[in-house]
């Protein structure tokens, strides 16, 4: 592959480098610091959550992994605390120049979108504006929110035109050269990650759409919930059961799509977002455990059906985290240039 870097032609056989070009450097950078600012802020209410809760600082690092452990509720969740590790992570990448971190930086974005349009959509409310200016903590809360639609729009900003410009630039500067064939062993890995995903997105979706038309259900409501930042009717930073449960599916199935085409580096969101998945199985798995529930669900069909799918994500994300680390090692990002921005 005939590529520059700085002012030196690279001709080595195994695909673009790994890291990003040189002039994507800036990008980064300004992605990594405002990763950063927002996994701080999420960081710095999680303290304040401790401070002024009832229990002790085990009580909360227990409460990450055990959700019947913590004393009282926090004004972040799991989803925040979560993601607060992801930002960290893949600001850390960004700063390393590692070009993972551009679709995991693009994925983050997408996700903090969603939730200030959320929060957007949730101000039209009369009543729930005004508990931005009663509430003690809710000035804080709005510029948490404003904060994280500036981030998200810097990031998205920022990472998109990234593989833009090194593609122009490559065009302008060097001479013309076949496209590079993507490597075998990387797309065959996508492709699996993209089956995983997929299955254990309709496997989410089946189980939404049992839950939403079981008897008593107020469908519309729920459906209003994921969009809607005032449905709930009290402030809270943390994500709401709606938004959590129709994002995921939503994850699953783009990301799945995606990956399963395996036209695209999507090897950082993938990451993000089984990581995160990770995680949130895990808690699920510990609160089954100790609330005994392992010991009942065999008792009903359903309940059985309910274990296999908590077992089967906890395999599927475990894999997907294995399979993606193994993309691209060693050799960099082996897919071809015209196909990496998603």
């Amino acid at each position: 592959m005939v590529m520059r870097d700085g002012d030196v032609l690279d001709v080595r056989p195994g695909g673009a480098p790994s890291r990003a070009a040189p002039e994507d450097h800036g990008a980064y950078h300004t992605t990594a610091f405002f990763l950063t600012l927002y996994a701080s802020t999420l960081a710095a209410w999680t303290v304040y959550g401790i401070v002024q809760g009832d229990g002790s600082l085990w009580d909360f690092v227990e409460g990450l992994f055990n959700p019947g452990a913590s004393p009282a509720s926090q004004l972040v969740g799991p989803y925040e605390w979560a993601f607060a590790a992801a930002f960290l992570a893949t600001a850390g990448l960004a700063v390393a120049h590692r070009r993972a971190a551009r679709t995991a930086a693009l994925f983050s974005g997408c996700f903090l979108l969603a939730v200030s349009l959320r929060e957007a959509v949730g101000l039209f409310d009369a009543a729930y504006r005004d508990q931005y200016a009663t509430d003690p903590l809710g000035g804080w809360a709005l510029a948490t929110r404003v904060l994280g639609l500036v981030v998200a729009v810097a990031v998205l900003t920022t990472m998109f035109p990234a593989a833009e410009h090194r593609r122009r630039r490559r065009a302008e500067s060097a001479p013309a050269a076949p496209r590079p064939a993507p490597c075998a062993r990387d797309r065959r890995l996508s492709r699996i990650c993209g089956v995983l995903f997929l299955i254990m997105g309709l496997a989410r979706l089946a189980w939404t759409v049992r839950d939403l038309t079981t008897a008593g259900m107020d469908t519309a409501r729920y459906l209003r919930g994921a969009v809607d930042g005032s449905v709930l009717g009290t402030l809270n930073l943390a994500a709401s059961t709606e938004f959590t449960t129709l994002g995921s599916v939503l994850g699953f199935l783009v990301l799945g799509v995606l990956a399963f085409r395996a036209r695209r580096d999507v090897r950082g969101a993938l990451l993000v977002f089984a990581s995160v998945q990770l995680y949130l199985t895990v808690r699920t798995v510990v609160w089954l455990t100790v609330t005994d529930f392992f010991n009942q669900s065999f008792e009903t069909p359903e309940g059985a059906l309910s274990m296999a799918t908590t077992a089967f994500e906890l395999a599927t994300m475990t894999s997907a985290v294995v399979l993606v680390m193994g993309t691209g090692a060693g050799r960099g990002d082996d897919v071809p240039a015209d196909d990496r921005t998603p």
